[in-house]
């Protein structure tokens, strides 16, 4: 199935500032990214870190928009699981803390199930835990702060579900995407999650078929994977559009384990 996607985001900044953007595809087919930053073409560094393509830009003082656009054929090999990513990813990090819920964890779910069913059942524990509710939760809420308050957007669902797999000793990953279907359309955050060697997407939220997600970037939380970080005393990121389209019918939002490529 052929994805394509797009984003335009644009940013005020009264001097020069630096930006770290993360919107581009893993594995595209073909792509165009444009910056114009106070009036002039600004050229985009890149360059791999850890999971990511990362694109470092020097912007100008004034208006920037970033242009960003790419086409996807979802489909291929699963990715596998090395070493060093297992170590990773089922330590805790900073929005998921597992080693404050493994007691919580070990209460609630059966550790002697099969992998694959008891990532499904964590996702879905969270999906009838959790309300999906705009605005509900700031930007340095980890996955406690997320379980307490019973409600959130997507990376919040996402951290709470990496927060019990690791709890369950279990090593799981948060993954930014496209998604096509997804209402309103936006940035999407998913969780990957180790089944017998196989890194397998659950989507806790249900919003969108994961056979369908287009992969930006992995890691080990929220703090690794947004979309703009910005590099200056008072930039500001001003708006932001996101698309992601296929030429034919989607499936159905699933929850069952899925290998994305």
């Amino acid at each position: 199935m052929r994805i394509d996607v797009a984003a335009t985001l644009t940013i005020w900044s009264p001097t020069p500032a630096t930006a770290l953007l993360q919107v581009a595809v893993a594995d595209p087919v073909a792509e165009q990214l444009t910056v114009l930053s106070g009036g002039a073409p600004v050229e985009a560094e890149e360059f791999d870190a850890e999971g990511a393509r990362v694109h470092r830009l020097r912007l100008n003082e004034g208006d920037t928009t970033i242009t960003y656009s790419a086409s996807a054929q979802t489909g291929g090999a699963p990715r596998k699981v090395t070493p060093a990513e297992w170590a990773v990813a089922v330590r805790p990090s900073r929005y998921c803390p597992s080693d404050q819920l493994e007691g919580f964890a070990t209460t609630e779910f059966d550790r002697d199930m099969p992998r694959a069913d008891l990532v499904a059942a964590v996702a879905d524990w969270v999906h009838r835990r959790l309300i999906y509710t705009f605005g509900a939760s700031r930007p340095v809420d980890t996955a406690v702060d997320t379980l307490l308050a019973g409600q959130g957007v997507c990376r919040d669902y996402a951290h709470l579900t990496i927060t019990l797999l690791r709890a369950l000793e279990i090593p799981a990953r948060l993954v930014a995407v496209y998604a096509p279907g997804l209402s309103p359309m936006d940035f999407h955050a998913v969780v990957e999650a180790d089944i017998d060697g196989t890194w397998c997407v659950v989507d806790s939220t249900r919003l969108a078929p994961a056979s369908s997600l287009v992969r930006i970037c992995s890691g080990r939380d929220a703090a690794d994977t947004a979309f703009l970080s910005l590099f200056g005393r008072i930039a500001e990121f001003r708006t932001m559009n996101v698309t992601a389209t296929t030429a034919g019918p989607l499936p159905l939002p699933d929850d069952a384990p899925f290998p994305l490529p």
